[in-house]
């Protein structure tokens, strides 16, 4: 290379260094690219009815879109949850889903199965809703109190049959743990998810369901369903004159659906604050509080640090009362 040629290379050097530079910042700045939201479950549900809003919403705070993708599969969303835990640690792919997380790599050692993903391997964000469980039957049902419900039960043991998101999911839970302390014996027929058993009570498929109050309280309103009884351990605004299984004197009768949301364990820490900070945004929002408050569930922000302290608690509970369902089946 002559004198002149190395001169002039020499002064693009800083020009190309400098492009190299902004190429390489605009790379680490997050996001870059659409985001992946999972919803282990179909249309209909509790996670599906939380991920939506909430996608909307982030995706305004975040400048790109946030694709809701509903992964059914599996029971009680263990394909989906998978997916999720095998995902790239990027921040790109989400995972919006329900209790049954813990529950269900629990089962899975129950029967001698190895467990499709690990709760370890994922870091919690934030949760988004927290609702109690309500017994729902059909409005041209017989049964106008748990107690009808209940003396029926008896009288016809395993016969009334109860739609789950799928075996050892959230649902499938409530209803056993309720099943167990009455002394009755019912009927379990396994879906896909919330939203198909949430059909199937509405065809007459089958009687009895146990859902979320957002999941419910439009088919209520429309006079096609009747709700026995709640889980929680106080009444539901939304359905203030519906009793708690506690009140009714079923004291360790007691289950939340809870929806929120994850990313794979080894996520950056950036990544994760800017999540975190957009979550906190979101639950905040205008939008999602309304969404949220018209299909009568209330948000229940949590952020990460709280979430996770939440989950170990919850997840105790949970997976005790999987072991004594798995001892009596």
């Amino acid at each position: 290379m002559n004198r002149r040629g190395f001169l002039r290379t020499a002064a693009m050097l800083p020009l190309v260094q400098g492009a190299l530079t902004s190429l390489a910042s605009a790379e680490d700045v997050y996001p870059s690219r659409n985001i992946t939201m999972i919803v282990p479950f179909p249309a209909g549900g509790q996670a599906d009815l939380a991920a939506r809003p909430v996608a909307a919403a982030l995706e305004h705070i975040l400048g790109k879109p946030v694709i809701v993708d509903n992964r059914a599969g599996g029971g009680g969303g263990s394909v989906g949850n998978a997916q999720a835990a095998r995902a790239a640690p990027d921040g790109y792919t989400l995972l919006m889903t329900l209790s049954s997380l813990a529950v269900l790599p629990e089962a899975d050692r129950l029967f001698g199965r190895t467990p499709s993903y690990e709760v370890s391997q994922f870091a919690p964000i934030a949760r988004v809703l927290a609702d109690p469980t309500l017994l729902a039957v059909p409005a041209s049902s017989p049964w106008r109190t748990l107690k009808e419900f209940i003396e029926d039960a008896r009288r016809r043991p395993g016969e009334i049959p109860y739609g789950s998101s799928g075996p050892y999911g959230t649902l499938h839970v409530a209803m056993e743990m309720f099943a167990s302390s009455a002394g009755i014996r019912l009927l379990h027929v396994p879906f896909r998810g919330a939203g198909p058993a949430l059909t199937a009570l509405l065809s007459g498929t089958v009687q009895a369901i146990a859902a979320a109050p957002g999941t419910l309280k439009p088919q209520v309103d429309d006079g096609k369903l009747r709700v026995l009884a709640n889980w929680g351990a106080t009444r539901v605004s939304s359905f203030p004159d519906v009793p708690t299984f506690i009140e009714l004197g079923y004291r360790d009768v007691e289950m939340y659906i809870w929806a929120g949301l994850f990313a794979p364990r080894a996520i950056p820490p950036a990544v994760m604050t800017r999540l975190r900070e957009a979550m906190a945004q979101a639950a905040a929002s205008r939008e999602v509080l309304q969404t949220f408050a018209a299909v009568g569930s209330v948000v229940a922000y949590q952020d990460a640090p709280d979430f996770a302290r939440f989950i170990d608690a919850d997840s105790a509970r949970l997976i005790a009362a999987v072991r004594r369902i798995g001892k009596v089946e």
